[in-house]
């Protein structure tokens, strides 16, 4: 089963017609040629294209249950590089996306094309396969077919990156162009290897090019490597050792949600993990700039430890604290715990490592802010409060007194 997405394009490009036979497109080799992977750190061939990966062949190998498979399975961050002056671009895929039961009704998934860090072209299908999980575990498996993405574009020769949608697991099969396709020949920029959870995963922003760290990278110049991981950021090594092995001119990890959100680990347990966390880093990166960020504002766990749980789905899913608030004194972990403790974390390892800095997650978006921009399900944010973490972030890190700023990378 195929199907053709719909598409939109600027204001004077001439719209592909999706049911015309595409006999003015010619094929584009996915490896090989002229296409760079962004954002991946391995590609997996398969039988009929390729899987781009956010984790080293040996992560596969310890995976704890589906849940942690699917997400870093998904493609936040990926994209495809190349140039060209065609108007228009054909891509074939076959996704996999996560559904709250065996008949819930399909979803959109987003692709878009930037160019110059804007976007000007879009497609979008709800085809591809359904894993439903039940306490993170696989359920069951509704199949789909492939998606063909059909994408308008103005005839201008120009450098494009085609962001994949950071939900999905997308297997690459097919890329086509009614004109020639060259390599990118943009300057390389400073890699920018970012581990976080669903917050910098991007749920549930509208498309990846509107979550925080995509929009950082555009408005920074650097090469994101996004190995965030929806309900995952739980400090394993299996992750550590990724970012070790993964080339980047600087690091930043966003620490301590998903403890609290799973409920996972006690105070004694916490410390000793990040320390390892933070080493088996450093083992690959010894002065690499590595940024320690906090949690951002999340209501229902700042002084309540987890687990949170979900009421609802889709547009009606929030989320709540199961805990108890005399549980901290039993060693329970609440935001503001992982806050204190990452701080003195990084300032007792600061004495030994003056490249390792700390970054207050409420300072991106805290409780004034949430009141303001509340987070629609009480825990994931929108669009709008991506770009203020984004621009608050961008500012605080790479900005020119910033961190570590962009023009020392």
């Amino acid at each position: 089963m195929t199907s053709t997405s719909t598409t939109t394009a600027p204001a004077g490009a001439i719209h592909p017609d999706a049911t015309r036979a595409a006999s003015g497109l010619v094929d584009i080799p996915l490896v090989g040629g002229p296409l760079t992977i962004r954002g991946a750190v391995w590609i997996e061939p398969t039988e009929r294209g390729i899987f781009p990966r956010r984790y080293l062949p040996p992560a596969a190998h310890r995976f704890v249950d589906e849940f942690m498979r699917a997400t870093m399975s998904q493609s936040a961050g990926i994209r495809i590089a190349f140039r060209t002056a065609a108007r228009q671009i054909e891509l074939r895929v076959l996704s996999t996306r996560l559904a709250d039961f065996v008949d819930a009704p399909p979803t959109m998934a987003t692709y878009d094309i930037c160019a110059n860090g804007e976007v000007v072209s879009t497609a979008s299908s709800d085809i591809g396969t359904r894993l439903v999980l039940v306490d993170r575990n696989l359920s069951a498996v509704v199949a789909g077919g492939e998606a063909i993405l059909n994408f308008a574009l103005d005839g201008q020769e120009r450098e494009y990156e085609l962001w994949l949608p950071y939900a999905d697991e997308v297997e690459l099969r097919g890329f086509r162009a009614d004109a020639p396709v060259l390599a990118s020949s943009a300057p390389s920029r400073p890699r920018w290897v970012h581990h976080g959870s669903s917050i910098s995963h991007g749920y549930v922003a509208s498309r990846t090019t509107r979550t925080w760290p995509t929009m950082v990278a555009q408005a920074s110049d650097l090469e994101l490597v996004n190995l965030s991981y929806a309900g995952n950021a739980m400090l394993d090594q299996s992750t550590a050792r990724t970012i070790r092995d993964t080339p980047a001119a600087v690091i930043s990890v966003k620490l301590g949600i998903n403890v609290v959100n799973g409920d996972v680990m006690r105070l004694r347990a916490f410390r000793s993990a990040v320390h390892g966390f933070l080493d088996t880093i450093r083992d690959g990166h010894p002065d690499t700039p590595l940024l320690v960020i906090s949690p951002v504002c999340c209501p229902p766990v700042e002084t309540t430890p987890g687990p949170t749980v979900r009421t609802g789905s889709g547009d009606t899913a929030w989320f709540e604290s199961a805990g108890s608030v005399d549980d901290v004194a039993a060693g329970k972990l609440s935001l503001q715990v992982i806050r204190r403790e990452l701080a003195d974390i990084v300032a007792h390892r600061f004495r030994h490592d003056p490249h390792i800095g700390y970054l207050d997650g409420s300072d991106l978006y805290g409780t004034s802010d949430n009141l303001r921009q509340p987070m629609p399900d009480n825990l994931h944010p929108a669009d709008d409060v991506n770009e203020l973490i984004a621009e608050r972030f961008a500012a605080a890190a790479f900005g020119a007194n910033g961190w570590t700023p962009r023009s020392s990378l």
